[in-house]
């Protein structure tokens, strides 16, 4: 079975200057690239799952969040990181759908794919919804902030393997 760290996107990945969905916005966090590298290094797959509400609001298209996507991935290939996989809710929180965060829908797909064990998994995002959706999961969630940012939990995960 394979490992994976779960990761958000806006406020892990990259800056969330809100509704981030333009290629022209991508900031990465500070220490972003390194830490999954090493992350990839270890043999964890990386998998983003992602609530883009702005899409069900209609600020921007699914097309547009995709190509962000796309975009961010390229980008990180550029440092040999590879994303195995984006998982995206498209839907507004009014639409009450069933694979918004904290729904664990999304990310036990990918488990199902990807054929990870949970136990060995981790999941890391900027809100409670994501640490939730994680735990749903039965995945162990850490609330990444400014100061435990996606460096400090790397190092801890590589620490704790």
């Amino acid at each position: 079975m394979n490992k994976a760290v779960f990761l958000d996107r806006d406020g892990t990945i990259n800056v969330d200057f809100g509704y981030v969905f333009k290629p022209e916005d991508l900031k990465f966090i500070d220490g972003v690239e390194n830490s999954l590298k090493r992350l990839v290094d270890a043999g964890y797959l990386l998998i983003v799952i992602t609530n883009q509400s702005g899409v069900g609001r209609g600020y921007f298209t699914e097309q547009e969040a995709v190509d962000f996507n796309v975009y961010l991935s390229n980008k990180l290939k550029q440092s040999d990181i590879s994303i195995t996989d984006f998982y995206m809710c498209v839907h507004s929180p009014q639409e009450d759908c069933d694979c918004r965060k904290p729904s664990p829908k999304l990310i036990n797909e990918a488990i199902k794919k990807y054929n990870i064990d949970a136990t060995l998994s981790f999941m890391l995002g900027d809100k409670e919804s994501d640490v939730q959706s994680g735990k749903n999961a039965g995945l162990r969630s850490m609330l990444v902030t400014g100061e435990q940012n996606i460096v400090y939990w790397a190092n801890y995960i590589l620490a704790n393997q």
